[in-house]
């Protein structure tokens, strides 16, 4: 239970900090607004190749795509080790199709398929949440 508890607390954590960062121009784009909350198992034997391969690579090719990274977190648990971050979309339907074209990305499918083969696997479990800001939101 306390495992939990903590996760929950971090997860709080990063939203809160998360909406510091996001502040909606009009009620167009408040109602349609949404935030994804991204969350990967990485590895203490090879964290360090994961954050560059995230921080060299992935943040870069993601931008082209459209994603608006709003910041991003390591937590670490009794457990395990999360490398937590948030995004932020105009729409859900721009999520998803960003997210469909990221993945099919050539140039990121080989930097992946290469960090494997020489770090072995960088990602464990991944859990996102959609979010979209309740009408009382600052």
């Amino acid at each position: 239970m306390p495992h939990r508890l903590r996760r929950w607390g971090l997860i709080a954590a990063a939203l809160t900090a998360a909406a510091l960062f996001t502040i909606p121009t009009s009620a167009t784009e408040r109602a349609t607004m949404i935030e994804q909350l991204r969350i990967y198992e990485i590895f203490e034997s090879n964290k360090e190749a994961f954050h560059a391969r995230f921080r060299d690579h992935a943040a870069r090719i993601m931008k082209t795509y459209g994603f608006d990274i709003a910041a991003m977190w390591e937590a670490r648990t009794k457990d395990r080790t999360e490398f937590i971050y948030v995004l932020r979309w105009p729409d859900e339907a721009t999520m998803r199709q960003s997210w469909a074209r990221f993945m099919q990305d050539a140039e990121w499918s080989a930097i992946k398929d290469r960090t494997s083969a020489e770090h072995g696997r960088l990602v464990g479990g991944i859990e996102e949440r959609v979010m979209q800001r309740t009408s009382y939101s600052p």
